[in-house]
């Protein structure tokens, strides 16, 4: 009962506050590419995790953007997600989105403008498309995040991982970062409207170079990352 009326009371203040940072950065988005906006990006994300009831902090070190690109893999948990790694990373990246993101009022440009490549999971020819269009990018110098799951976890526990991800990896040689959100879940799952107010923390991994996992096969590489992942979100 608790849980439902801050609830009430935080989603309208949270929408107010969403709508508003969405106006401003389509504003500057007009003046400015996605890359020169990613400090104002990184303010507005902080912003809707506080005004949504949460702080947000970061353990670990984020990797030397000079050093790029990165291929961040974490794992997915809840609407705030995207805006934890945005905030918790300190130059522009960009990544995949279910296409359907695409389609929904304010978000959808918004993610169009960020530079997020939309990819239809049920279909595998266009999911691969995608994929080459996300290697491309990386072998052009912009990181890419992805979460390996491809959808938000339905019980607080990671799932399974798919392919796509490690395909990229061995195929572009890109130096991976694994990255535990931890918090999220309880925050706002998928399958509750509720928001529970809290700590939100991104525990950066140390950085995984094509020299340490170009022997492995690619199930190797998946379980590989999934023990990362395990051990980030458990310290």
């Amino acid at each position: 009962m608790v849980r439902a009326i801050l609830s009430f009371f935080l989603w309208p203040i949270w929408s107010i506050i969403f709508l508003a940072g969405a106006l401003v950065y389509s504003f500057f988005i007009l003046f400015y590419p996605s890359h020169k906006l990613h400090p104002l990006a990184r303010i507005l994300s902080w912003l809707f995790m506080f005004f949504g009831g949460q702080w947000f902090r970061v353990r670990g070190t984020a990797p030397d953007p000079k050093q790029g690109p990165y291929l961040y893999l974490m794992n997915h948990e809840s609407l705030f997600d995207g805006f934890m790694m945005v905030a918790g990373i300190r130059h522009y990246f960009t990544g995949v989105g279910a296409v359907e993101q695409f389609s929904y009022p304010v978000w959808g440009y918004l993610v169009k403008k960020y530079g997020v490549i939309p990819i239809i999971r049920q279909k595998l020819k266009t999911a691969i498309t995608s994929l080459q269009t996300l290697e491309e990018a990386i072998n052009n110098g912009t990181s890419m995040m992805i979460a390996p799951e491809g959808t938000r976890t339905l019980t607080g526990k990671m799932g399974p991982f798919k392919k796509g991800p490690f395909h990229v990896a061995i195929n572009t040689g890109v130096t991976i970062v694994p990255v535990g959100l931890v918090g999220a879940y309880n925050a706002k799952s998928k399958n509750d409207w509720r928001i529970r107010p809290g700590v939100l923390t991104t525990v950066f991994g140390e950085p995984i170079q094509k020299k340490e996992y170009e022997h492995l096969i690619l199930s190797e590489l998946q379980e590989l990352i999934r023990e990362k992942i395990s051990t980030l979100i458990d310290q």
